[in-house]
Order: C-alpha cells, then sequence, then structure tokens
C-alpha cells in the first residue's frame, strides 16, 4: 500500500502533487492545451479544439487588450466567432473519472490514517484531506461520509508531533466553514483531547489547538462544549493574556473567548478567570434578566483591587441604578455586586462620584412598606461602611434632603439611632461608619458635636461588653477616636466597663488581636491625670498585668504578629500613667516590688518602637522628679562622751556611697535614681533620635537632674561625663518645634550656670544667637529663661530690670 503513495512528496498538502496521483490514466483529451492540467469546465471552439473555460476566456481578453485578432491557441488561425459551446459530455466523463480517482484515494486515505500506519503514510493522507477541502470547500460532505473525520481525530494520540500538528492543521480545514462537520467534532471527547494540546510544551501544537478551536467556536453547540471541558476557558485566558506566547496564537485565543461569550456559563468562568469584559457588556447591554443575572454573579467574585477599579469605572453607574430599581431582587443583586467592588479605596472614590452615597443613605433609614429586608440593609450598611473608610471628605457630599451630608446632625442622629435599635451585624457596620468619619480631621469635629447632642457616648460605651467582637472592636475604635475631643466625659463612662476592657486586653488568644490593640489604645489615650481612674486601675491590678504581659513580650514568649508593635505601645504607656500617681501608696509600692523605673530605663532602647520610648521616657521623668523626695538623709553617729571636753580628739566622719545628685542614699528601685539606674546615658542618646516626642520626654527626664531640689552642679557635670551637652545645645538651635524649644532653653539656663560651659558658650555666637531669639520672640516664660541664660553669658547686665524675676 504505501508504495501506492510514492509519488506524493512531503509536503502533500499541495495540490500539484495530488493531480499526479491517478489510479485510472489520463486520457489527453482531459488536458486543456493552455493550462496542462484536467478540466473542470471544457468548452470547444467553432474550429474544435477544446480548452478550460477560463483558460480560454483568459487568451481572448488578452488579444483584444494586445490588438490582435482572436486566434485559435493551437493553430493561430483567425477565428470569425469567439463564441464558448460547453462539451457536456466530456465534463460529465471526466466528472466521473475524478469521482472514481477520488474515491480510490479517499479509500488509501482511510487506510493510512491508522495509529499503526507509517508516519509519512500518515501525513500523506492528511495533506489528501485538506487538499479536498481547498479544493472544492463545497465537497467536505465527501470527507464527513466517508467518515474520515473520527479517523483523524483518533491519529491526534500520535506519538509523532509531525503528524499530531498536521492533524489538528487538517480538522481546522475539515471543519472550516462547515457546521455538520463540526457537530461531528462535537461528538464523544474530541473537544477535550484538542483542549489538552492548549497546555503542551510544543508551541506549534497549542497554535493548531487553539487554531481550530477557534473555528468551533464559531457554532454555538461547540460554545458550549468547549466551556465545559474543565480548564478550557482558563488555559484560554492565560493564553490571551501571554507576554510569551506567538502574537497569532494569543490573537487566536482572543477571538476563541470572544465567540466562547455566546453562552453565560462561558462568561461567568472567563470573569473568575480574571476576563470581567464580556460580563460587564451583558451587565449594560443585555436583556433585564441577563442584566440581574450577571450582577448576581458579579456579587459572587472575590476579584482584587485592581478588577475593583476597572468594574466601578465600567458597570459602577448601572449598578448604581439597578440598586434604585423598584424589584427586590435587582436591588439585592446589585448592592451584593456593589458589596465586593466598595472594599477597594479607589473603587469607593469612583462610586462616590457615581452617586452612590444619596440611594444608600435612602434605603438604610426607609422604613415602611418600602424599607429593605435587614439582610439587605445589612449590605447597604457594609458598603456604606466601606466608602466611608475609603478616605474621601465627606464633609460636603450631599446624601439627602436640604444638602444634607453624612456628617449632618441629623444623619448622625439617624445612624445612632440604626446602632442602637438593629441587630449586631448592622450596627458593628454603622459604627465602622462613625469610627471612618471620626478618622478624618475635617469631619471629627461634627461626628463629636452630633454624638454629645443626642446624648449617645454612654450606649456606644456599653458594646465594649457586647458577646460579638466585631461589634465590640467598633465600639472600642470609635471611642478611641472620639477620647481626644471627649477625654474627661469619656473617662468617666469607662469607669463601669472598665473591667470588659481589661478583659479583652489581658485575654489569652494565641496571636494579638486588632480587638486588644484598639482596646489598650483606648485605655492608653484616656486622661492619664485621672486620679480616679487610675485608682480604679490599681484596685483591679491592671498594672501588675500589664507589667506581666510586657515582661513577656520582651522575653519572646507572646506571639503578636502585625499587631505586635502597636499593642506593646498601649501596654507601656498605660502602665507609664502610674507614675503619674505617685502620691498613691499603693502606686509608689508596685513602682518598688516590680522596679518599674528599672523597666523603663530598658525600653529606652527599644529601638524602632518611638512610642514605646517616648511613654518610658515620660514615665522616668515623673519617677526622678520623686527622687528627692524619696531619698534617704545619711545618719551621722553620734560623737562620744569626750568630745565635748576634747574637741581636738574628734574627727568628722566622712559617709560614703552617697549620691551625688540628692545628696543622699538612693537606688533605681527604691528611690528612682537616673544616675544610680544607669539611665542618663541612654537619655542622651535619645536626643538624637527624629521623633521630636521622643527627644522632647528625653529631654524632659534629663532635666530632673537639673531641677530645685538636686545638686545642679554635679547635675551639669554627670552630663559632660556622658557627653550630653552638645546634644541639648543643638537641640536649641535646631528649633524643632514650639514646646522643644522651650524645654532647650530651661535647659541650657541651667547648663550655663557652670561657669565652664558659660565661658564656652560666650564664645559661640549660633548658641548665643538662638538664645537671644528665644529671648524675643518667646513666650513669658522662655523670654524670662532666655534672659537668665544671656547673663551668664554677659550679653545682658546682671542689673536688667526688664522681668521681675
Amino acid at each position: 500500500m504505501a508504495g501506492n503513495w510514492d509519488s506524493i512528496s512531503e509536503q502533500a498538502d499541495e495540490s500539484h502533487h495530488f493531480d499526479k496521483l491517478h489510479i485510472e490514466p489520463i486520457y489527453d483529451a482531459f488536458i486543456c492545451p493552455l493550462t496542462k492540467q484536467v478540466m473542470r469546465n471544457p468548452v470547444t471552439l467553432e474550429n474544435g479544439q477544446t480548452f478550460e473555460r477560463e483558460a480560454i476566456e483568459k487568451w481572448f481578453r488578452e488579444c483584444r487588450e494586445s490588438g490582435k485578432r482572436s486566434v485559435c491557441p493551437l493553430t493561430l488561425r483567425e477565428l470569425k466567432s469567439t463564441e464558448l459551446n460547453p462539451s457536456i459530455a466530456l465534463r460529465n466523463t471526466i466528472e466521473e473519472w475524478n469521482a472514481r480517482n477520488e474515491a480510490a484515494q479517499i479509500d488509501m486515505a482511510r487506510k493510512s490514517l491508522s495509529l499503526a500506519s507509517p508516519e509519512n503514510d500518515i501525513t500523506q493522507a492528511l495533506g489528501f484531506v485538506q487538499h479536498l477541502c481547498q479544493k472544492n470547500p463545497s465537497d467536505k460532505h465527501v470527507i464527513r461520509n466517508a467518515g474520515l473525520i473520527p479517523m483523524i481525530v483518533d491519529v491526534l494520540k500520535s506519538s509523532s508531533r509531525r503528524v499530531r500538528r498536521k492533524a489538528l492543521e487538517t480538522l481546522r480545514s475539515v471543519v472550516e466553514d462547515d457546521s455538520d462537520n463540526k457537530e461531528i467534532m462535537a461528538e464523544g471527547d474530541t473537544v477535550r483531547t484538542v483542549v489538552k494540546f492548549l497546555s503542551h510544551e510544543q508551541s506549534e501544537e497549542r497554535e493548531e489547538a487553539v487554531s481550530l478551536l477557534y473555528e468551533l467556536s464559531k457554532s454555538e453547540k461547540l460554545c458550549e462544549k468547549i466551556g465545559s471541558v474543565n480548564g478550557a476557558v482558563l488555559i484560554l485566558v492565560g493564553m490571551a493574556s501571554s507576554n510569551s506566547e506567538d502574537v497569532l496564537t494569543v490573537e487566536k485565543a482572543d477571538f476563541t473567548l470572544d465567540n466562547l461569550a455566546q453562552c453565560e456559563n462561558n462568561v461567568r468562568q472567563m470573569a473568575e478567570c480574571g476576563r470581567l469584559q464580556p460580563l460587564l457588556t451583558l451587565l449594560l447591554e443585555g436583556s433585564p434578566e441577563t442584566k440581574l443575572s450577571m450582577a448576581s454573579f458579579l456579587g459572587e467574585l472575590v476579584p482584587n483591587n485592581e478588577v475593583k477599579l476597572f468594574v466601578a469605572r465600567t458597570v459602577g453607574f448601572s449598578l448604581i441604578n439597578l440598586m434604585k430599581s423598584s424589584a427586590i431582587e435587582s436591588r439585592e443583586a446589585s448592592l451584593k455586586a456593589l458589596n465586593q467592588i466598595s472594599s477597594d479605596e479607589a473603587s469607593s472614590k469612583v462610586l462616590i462620584e457615581a452617586g452612590i452615597l444619596p440611594p444608600l443613605v435612602k434605603d438604610l433609614f426607609t422604613v415602611g412598606a418600602k424599607q429593605l429586608p435587614m439582610r439587605l440593609k445589612e449590605v447597604s450598611a457594609t458598603i456604606l461602611s466601606n466608602i466611608v473608610n475609603s478616605g474621601h471628605d465627606f464633609d460636603y457630599i450631599p446624601v439627602g434632603p436640604d444638602h444634607q451630608t453624612l456628617v449632618s446632625e441629623e444623619i448622625i442622629h439617624n445612624l445612632l439611632h440604626l446602632i442602637s435599635n438593629t441587630g449586631p451585624t448592622i450596627g458593628s457596620k454603622l459604627l465602622q461608619v462613625l469610627v471612618g468619619l471620626t478618622n478624618s480631621s475635617s469631619t471629627v469635629i461634627s461626628v463629636v458635636s452630633a454624638i454629645k447632642s443626642s446624648g449617645a457616648i454612654n450606649s456606644t460605651v456599653q458594646f465594649i461588653e457586647a458577646p460579638q467582637s466585631d461589634l465590640r472592636l467598633a465600639s472600642i475604635k470609635l471611642l478611641q477616636n472620639l477620647s481626644p475631643h471627649m477625654d474627661q466625659e469619656l473617662a468617666d463612662c469607662l469607669r463601669a466597663p472598665l473591667s470588659g476592657l481589661i478583659r479583652v486586653i489581658t485575654e489569652n488568644v494565641g496571636m494579638v488581636t486588632e480587638e486588644q490593640v484598639a482596646a489598650v489604645g483606648l485605655l492608653a489615650d484616656l486622661p492619664e491625670r485621672d486620679s480616679g481612674l487610675t485608682r480604679q486601675m490599681l484596685d483591679e491590678g491592671v498594672f501588675e498585668m500589664f507589667v506581666s504581659r510586657i515582661v513577656k513580650i520582651r522575653q519572646g514568649g507572646a506571639r503578636g504578629g502585625r499587631f505586635m508593635t502597636p499593642y506593646l505601645e498601649g501596654l507601656v504607656k498605660v502602665l507609664s500613667r502610674i507614675t503619674f500617681a505617685l502620691s498613691d501608696e499603693g502606686a509608689r509600692a508596685i513602682c518598688h516590688s516590680h522596679n518599674l523605673a528599672s523597666l523603663f530605663v530598658e525600653l529606652l532602647q527599644a529601638n524602632g518602637l518611638d512610642n514605646v520610648q517616648t511613654a518610658s521616657a515620660m514615665a522616668l521623668e515623673n519617677l526622678s522628679q520623686e527622687s528627692k523626695n524619696l531619698m534617704k538623709l545619711p545618719e551621722h553617729p553620734s560623737p562620744g562622751v569626750c568630745a565635748p571636753f576634747f574637741p581636738c580628739l574628734s574627727k568628722p566622719q566622712i559617709i560614703t556611697g552617697l549620691c551625688k545628685i540628692h545628696r543622699g542614699k538612693c537606688s533605681l528601685r527604691e528611690t528612682f535614681c537616673l544616675l544610680e539606674g544607669n539611665a542618663v546615658d541612654k537619655l542622651v542618646a535619645l536626643l538624637d533620635h527624629n521623633n521630636d516626642k521622643v527627644v522632647e520626654a528625653s529631654l524632659a527626664a534629663i532635666s530632673t537632674l537639673l531641677d530645685d531640689g538636686v545638686d545642679i552642679n554635679e547635675g551639669v557635670q554627670l552630663l559632660i561625663d556622658t557627653e550630653g551637652i552638645k546634644p541639648i545645645l543643638d537641640l536649641l538651635l535646631e528649633k524643632r518645634t514650639e514646646s522643644l524649644i522651650r524645654r532647650a532653653v530651661w535647659a541650657v539656663e541651667r547648663l550655663l550656670r557652670n561657669e565652664e560651659i558659660a565661658y564656652e558658650v560666650s564664645g559661640d555666637p549660633t548658641v548665643v544667637t538662638a538664645l537671644v531669639d528665644a529671648f524675643q520672640n518667646g513666650d513669658y516664660r522662655s523670654r524670662q529663661i532666655a534672659e537668665r541664660a544671656l547673663q551668664h553669658v554677659d550679653r545682658i547686665p546682671r542689673f536688667s530690670g526688664i522681668f521681675l524675676i
């Protein structure tokens, strides 16, 4: 059998190879003298010569165009007429001859299209089938009727790459513009087999497979079939967006997906794979039922932020219009879709510009027959929470009649009413709305004013003890935002639920939670000089628990993830408030028993934790101020009985081990002495910090060593020893903040009481200029102090009476 194909070369798909392969001999009468090919439409001239119609018509046309007379191509004699008479009998004979040859060739192809045949035989047979399709596309039924399509599909299993690629190419020719052949391809697992080639390692086979699928996808029935193959849509989406595939392959994959979008199920699959345009197009242009279906499916997706923004820009306005529908199904579908895309900040801003706020607020506040079911009010509340927490300015965006905004008193009152009269899920979302509004400096004052006028602070505080964690978290965050604006009022309200707040903070839940961070942050922001609150915290053992937590964290015994840093900051700040109540014996006892001064000195070295360092330095300032009150004066031994009679025999006793600063017996644990606790060099190091609050707190702690009631000369000497003089002078020169300048002026004046330092500074014009600036432009107290400093460097006469000192 193989020998019958020897005349066909490897390029068997080229038509002239098949014209040379004939089972029956070719008669000369079948050949056109002009084309030298078998004629398809023979015609006869008046002289009896026969030609292919197309060829002889071209001959006559060329004669006319060249100005020559029409002559016979064979005899070259002039013709009286160029009339062409169809040679019907010859044409029928040729057609019968072709049919017999074609039938024989098809039979040979059937025998060769087998996995057992040699590779060359298979590829030549496939080439023959392609040739038939290209020669006369209307005869593709011959291939179908001969049962060749399943046989071609079967050779896709060949181990030969060349055969597989040729089979895919042939199938594309077979199904192109032939719906009946496509129907056959829809049978069995043929489509699944073709789809497998999309993920094949050989690029040529992938290219042929996607080209074949493109042809198949022109059939609606096959669109469903292709989409039903697991992974088909996903792979095609990947190819269409690939940067590594051939440009034509990417284009064919894209066109195939466009065709597959005829089926809604395929559109859903594409959306799941990140190709949302077909879904969005149906949402914009489809029938009402289709729009509803697409909006519902959009609400089930979980897109990334980039996709959310794309969706918001494309169909945000349409979804908002759908939300205004009277049909509850449409409102539900649109709300769920808007909920998915509103969680991105950029998307929220697009939705705001599209006008989402007025209908959203209306849905929340409407009661009666037209009100939303509670399950949809929950979705509306979630969307509003997402939008408000996007960081937009809401103090000018109208949401209701009479140009009301989200921060109008009536709107806030309505939100507070809903919070108190709906379930915990809606309540927590609406509390999050208030959290978002109070996060902004431009709207927080309006919200605070509305909450005060409504008297809702007590009801908000009660949520701290709610069993639902979301409700607790939202209420705590809101109270934390309110605390700077209603601190004492809030502190008074928190007395009753304080135990619940502490329970949240100290609960052992493995990892530190966001709720614990918010709770400790709220407690840390309350007025530290509220002695009543501090007393209550002492009675409930709060400080001991917080010390234990801080130590455990420092020793690496606690896990906190991303919440560990703010949690530790809150714990330290709350613990530092005990140093504002050192007149209380219980507070001092805790400081002694737990050696808090040592703990705060250690925390000064918590690099990267600015708030921890600030709170620790503030605590050390308070503790150090108490040192002079706690210091024990030395006891002098009584003189002997002979001392009054023989004073020459009595020598003054030298007492050692005294603190140079406080002139008594000191220790870090008992008297909170910074010198004895080796804290000064650590505080001096923080003067070079880039955070002004850390610097100011550290300078304040250092200044206690220069304060009245201590040995200032020894304090100055200590700063000389720890190289602290220059950093303090530098702070005066840097002029970082007003409060820091005031502290620096005070400290520099104390340093200038040392004659050596005063002498050196008097020759430094930069320091003198800074003092002059403070003297001229500072507040009343700073000007007084700057005057004294300038007197130390002889820039102002000491008899100056400008200020009364």
